[in-house]
């Protein structure tokens, strides 16, 4: 392990310069390019980073049914959610030539195909899904539900939006790829949004057999931001639905997209944080997971358009302010720097309070970790995805820190896989802990990837350098539809054609 920062860091940071716009988004009226690194070592390290989450989803992944599991190498049960991420990885590997696309198409249509004939109903045991949606765990042995686990639409959306990437990426004649666009096109269509409205306008959050819906809907800004647009681009989304006016206190009808879209963004909080005001949410992967799919430059809806920025800024701001947090370092964690920050919900080494350096450390296992004016949960654990998550938003500062951290940690950050979900370097004792392993030196460092923390490594940093899930996607009807029922404009948007 070496404890030395890269000699070119500084370089790097400088060298990431403003290049010519990516190939996908010439002639977009309103769409930023983004800049470039130049630096050789930093792409070589990009290429070997992107390549290696990129092998967890192909080599995890269950080849005959392809299910993906939540962790490895720890067993776990399968994620619905990391599904998503893995059906984004494979064009992307297809792309850059790590698989063929023949093999990429293959396993995508073993994924789709496997999902559409598992049993749906409202049993409580023995089915993988209702009304279209999925649980939120499956058992990796049989694809149904995992315990008593609830159905989860933002699992559920997760995984159609990889699904709806694949559909628009294989369009190539042949039996495989328009199998997987049929089955794409089936699976997203069988969802029935009209049932996830149970106090409409909003959307819930789940449902169990046991209880029936859960007392929770989406409302207010976070990571639920593709699953309403993937609710209002869909054929079973309501045209219309009854909602309690506000004078008289009687119901009237109203447009249910609009009415929706105005109930979720009627909760956001927008504040400052650290000298960057912007929409609240205090974990990065609120800010990233639904711009892996959307690019969200140049397009507004009435709430950023009312504000003077776009979505993509948004999250930008948020990078920015987290990034200052940790530099800033209130509550002086080991390590924290402008080359050592990132928080989002990840592992955690254990849920304990500790003494380190005369001062109590209360510490947790899995955790929405984040900082922001709306919250801040910090233990001192890192998550590498949270910066990586965030290589479209600010390149200048993202890039030399997943350098530093290879560079600084060494083999026990950095892996098979590219980086391990977590580490702490403030905690240094020797204790037991519920994941990873403690290095009395270095600190806390967790042993298991985590899909849906690998997929926006792989996914961000394939935009950065190219755009490809974002101009693909660009072209699925369903997107632009939804992003328009929503009130987006201005942009690429403006000029898409929805078929």
């Amino acid at each position: 392990m070496r404890r030395v920062p890269h000699p070119g860091i500084g370089a790097i940071a400088a060298a990431v310069v403003v290049a010519a716009s990516l190939a996908s988004c010439q002639g977009d009226t309103g769409t930023r390019a983004l800049p470039i690194t130049s630096d050789p070592s930093a792409t070589a390290f990009l290429d070997s980073l992107e390549e290696r989450t990129f092998r967890w989803f192909w080599d995890v992944t269950d080849a005959r049914t392809g299910l993906t599991p939540d962790r490895w190498p720890t067993k776990s049960f399968v994620s619905v959610g990391a599904i998503g991420f893995a059906l984004t990885a494979y064009p992307i590997g297809a792309e850059r030539g790590w698989v063929t696309r023949e093999a990429a198409a293959e396993r995508t249509l073993t994924t789709l195909r496997y999902l559409w004939e598992a049993p749906q109903g409202p049993a409580a045991a023995g089915i993988a899904g209702y009304r279209g949606f999925f649980y939120h765990f499956l058992a990796p042995e049989t694809g149904h539900r995992f315990e008593t686990v609830e159905l989860s639409t933002m699992d559920t959306a997760l995984f159609l939006a990889g699904a709806l990437f694949c559909q628009s990426y294989f369009d190539r004649d042949g039996a495989t790829e328009a199998s997987v666009r049929a089955y794409a096109e089936s699976l997203y269509t069988r969802v029935d949004w009209k049932w996830a409205m149970v106090r409409p306008p909003t959307i819930v959050l789940g449902w169990v057999p046991e209880n029936g819906h859960l007392p929770y809907d989406w409302r207010g800004y976070n990571e639920a931001l593709i699953l309403l647009i993937l609710a209002l681009g869909s054929p079973s989304f309501p045209e219309s639905v009854d909602v309690l006016a506000e004078l008289d206190g009687d119901t009237e009808r109203v447009p249910a997209a609009a009415a929706t879209w105005n109930s979720w963004t009627s909760a956001y909080k927008w504040g400052e944080f650290h000298s960057q005001p912007h929409v609240g949410f205090a974990p990065l992967f609120g800010h990233q997971y639904s711009h892996v799919w959307i690019d969200f430059r140049g397009i507004q809806d009435e709430y950023m358009r009312e504000r003077g920025i776009d979505y993509f800024e948004n999250s930008r701001r948020a990078t920015l302010g987290q990034h200052a947090y940790a530099v800033a370092n209130p509550m002086r964690w080991r390590g924290y720097g402008p080359l050592c920050w990132g928080l989002t919900a990840c592992d955690g080494p254990i849920d304990e309070t500790h003494e380190i350096g005369s001062r109590a450390r209360e510490f947790h296992t899995y955790w929405a970790r984040g900082a922001s004016f709306t919250y801040v949960n910090d233990d001192g654990t890192i998550s590498p995805s949270a910066a990586a998550g965030s290589i479209v938003f600010a390149p200048e500062i993202v890039i030399p820190t997943l350098l530093s951290m290879r560079e600084t940690y060494g083999d026990p950050l950095y892996g098979r896989y590219g980086f391990v979900d977590a580490f702490n370097p403030t905690l240094t004792l020797a204790v037991p802990v519920h994941h990873g392993r403690i290095d009395t030196q270095a600190g806390w460092f967790d042993t298991d990837y985590l899909g849906i923390d690998q997929g926006p490594i792989v996914a961000m940093i394939e935009n950065y350098r190219s755009g490809l899930v974002w101009s693909v996607m660009r072209r699925n009807p369903h997107i632009v539809r939804g992003l328009r029922a929503a009130g987006f404009r201005g942009g690429w948007l403006d000029t898409a054609r929805v078929e």
